[in-house]
């Protein structure tokens, strides 16, 4: 596909909404098309990879024939999406949603005729290794009394769609190999359009319901070596999903608009974690652009140790520590070992082998190449990294929750990290792909990271060398600030070596290295607001043009920069422009209430992977600022203890 047609079929990111199981995160469109799907886990290949390309990639297409799509929503409290359908005969009514809360991989879509009479049409396009595999597809026996599916296998991985039966398009018809037949793969006798196997372009068919009727289809994932798992009932899995969102959601009550968005970003976190590992995922995408047509797009489906523990952090702060001890266990199990061996993210499970490779015949979202996989960042060093993972642990044991000698001695382990490079440059919050500095950022991290195990020993009674520790910290805040600030400008900069500011400078007084209000930090601000903000006030993560980052394109305003800055206005009396700025940046999330990385106000869209673990904290955390300053009643409140 050339560039402008990928351009052209490129559905908008705030067309689509997430589902998740807890363990992956498909996006599903305005129009019914799943085109991103990755089973079992974030992590995997993708099934569905429409969205990198176009439609011969893989989706799944559910839609009313002649319809048009009326509305959308998740059932209150849930990540159960209701899309309805109107066309000129009826109206109907599309349901989609992943069970959580067990170990298989389903995906349901449930179609209900609600008024007059509908044809639902499928269009199901299977893909596996990110288009890489085309399937073999046969009927298999469900039950063993006639109930038929459909089985495609290609490699390891393999899928059952049970249900309604669709019909190969376009198929080339394969007689089945000695040695592949399985215990379910007999085909009731004299069935129309019977095939032992075929490779097949899509699945298709088209099912004329009446007011009242409704179809169910469940999609599961399983190896392929294994016997197909029998299906999920699609009404029980409806009944479970519901109640574990709602009784996930009921843990908060809701005061106000602003509250209802915290609670839908609350919920977006913990869709992004998986139930298992206690791994966060940054996004549950990789390769959306940062600028459209451009080259910078990464693979955010893994576990970066700043992004989790930012995480984190928010959770204590809405009381839900189960969810921190969780990722607590994970951390203590993917940085187990020599604490020089730490890197600054890891897979959902802890693996520590990310390679970074190119998918060339992928399009890419909006032409946008190269198509990445995996994450050549995880070999970087990042000076910020320990700091951010003990302020996350510090609230933690703030919040009441004891220290075990596990986690106190890991968190030993991390200060003894950050003195073994005390001295070492790095390439900061951003991930720059230039050479190495001292980023400011990072240094007062660093700085935090030694305050916090000080306080620890002297406020919680822990062991440690906490005169040690004050030693090197006090070193640091010297350093920092004959190094790190400009007195001319009266600003703290971006590195040691150079005198531009960096968005990442608003975190230091969240590090507590400074007041918000300091004179030292309003000049900091001034100078973001007038070197990083567009004329929609809208902040760049550092100027681009400097060329520090080591990377060719552009790139659209970061929103949890600029989410930062609303709770820096907050924090330091401006409660106005903070309000203001906050309105603003709500109305860009999508109708659903989900952010992208990015947004680009020239076109009024969003970019980058999507949803953002990293803009929904920063809203949320900015929503908790305004909340504070404007003596509303605190955001999100518990109605009661979180289990």
């Amino acid at each position: 596909m050339d560039t402008d047609s990928a351009r052209r079929a490129s559905t908008p990111l705030e067309d689509y909404a997430l589902l998740s199981d807890l363990h992956t995160g498909p996006l599903v469109s305005r129009e019914g098309s799943i085109d991103w799907l990755c089973f079992p886990r974030f992590d995997s290949p993708a099934v569905f990879t429409a969205l990198l390309g176009g439609p011969e990639d893989g989706r799944w297409k559910v839609s009313a024939v002649d319809g048009k799509v009326v509305s959308r929503r998740y059932l209150p409290g849930t990540f159960v999406l209701e899309t309805t359908w109107f066309t000129p005969t009826g109206t109907v009514v599309v349901t989609d949603f992943m069970p959580p809360g067990s170990h298989r991989a389903d995906l349901v879509r449930r179609v209900a005729c609600v008024d007059g009479q509908v044809e639902v049409e499928h269009d199901l396009r299977i893909r596996f290794d990110y288009n890489r595999a085309k399937p073999w597809t046969r009927r298999v026996d469900l039950d063993g009394a006639g109930t038929c599916g459909l089985l495609s296998v290609a490699g390891p991985d393999a899928l059952l769609l049970a249900g309604p039966l669709l019909h190969p398009h376009e198929a080339q018809q394969i007689e089945p190999q000695e040695g592949m037949e399985e215990r379910h793969d007999a085909s009731p006798e004299g069935h129309p359009d019977d095939y032992q196997g075929a490779v097949a372009d899509r699945l298709t068919g088209v099912f004329p319901l009446a007011e009242g009727e409704s179809l169910d289809w469940v999609l599961t994932w399983h190896l392929s070596h294994h016997f197909p798992p029998t299906p999920e009932d699609p009404q029980e899995a409806f009944d479970r999903t519901v109640a574990y969102w709602r009784e996930w959601s009921a843990r908060v009550s809701v005061h106000n608009d602003h509250d209802r968005a915290v609670l839908r970003s609350l919920r977006v976190l913990r869709a992004l974690t998986n139930s298992d590992t206690g791994g966060i995922v940054a996004a549950p995408t990789t390769s959306l652009p940062e600028d459209f047509g451009g080259v910078r797009n990464w693979d955010y489906r893994y576990t970066w140790l700043r992004d989790a523990a930012l995480t984190i952090e928010t959770l204590i702060t809405h009381h839900f520590t189960d969810g921190a001890m969780h990722w607590r266990n994970w951390l203590l199990r993917a940085v187990a070992g020599d604490p020089e061996d730490i890197q600054i993210m890891y897979g959902i499970a802890g693996e520590r082998e990310l390679p970074e490779v190119e998918l060339p015949h992928l399009a890419g979202y909006e032409g946008s190449s190269p198509v990445r996989i995996g994450n050549g960042a995880a070999g970087q060093y990042q000076a910020d990294v320990v700091g951010e993972v003990m302020i996350a642990l510090a609230a933690l044991r703030d919040a009441g929750i004891e220290e075990d000698e596990y986690s106190w001695g890991l968190q030993k382990n991390l200060l003894r990290f950050v003195e073994a490079n005390y001295d070492r440059t790095g390439h900061g919050i951003w991930e720059m792909r230039g050479e190495p500095a001292n980023f400011v950022h990072g240094r007062a991290m660093m700085w935090a990271a030694f305050n916090h195990g000080i306080r620890a020993v002297e406020e919680h009674g822990l062991d440690g060398p906490s005169k040690r520790w004050r030693g090197l910290r006090d070193r640091l805040h010297t350093e920092i600030l004959e190094h790190g600030f400009d007195k001319q400008s009266n600003s703290f900069t971006q590195t040691y070596d150079n005198t531009e500011v960096d968005a990442s400078l608003l975190q230091l007084p969240h590090t507590g290295f400074i007041a918000y209000d300091d004179p030292r930090m309003l000049g900091t601000v001034a100078r973001i607001e007038h070197e990083l903000a567009d004329e929609h006030g809208l902040l760049r993560r550092y100027r681009i043009e400097t060329g520090l980052d080591g990377l060719q394109g552009d790139e659209y305003p970061f929103l949890i920069c600029t989410f930062w800055l609303v709770e820096q206005y907050a924090r330091s009396g401006r409660i106005d422009d903070a309000q203001t700025l906050l309105d603003q940046l709500t109305g860009y999330a999508t109708d659903l209430g989900l952010f992208a990385e990015e947004y680009d106000p020239v076109s009024g869209r969003l970019a980058g992977n999507f949803p953002q673990a990293f803009s929904h904290l920063g809203f949320i955390r900015a929503v908790d600022a305004v909340s504070q300053a404007t003596a509303r009643p605190e955001s999100c409140r518990p109605s009661s203890p979180p289990s």
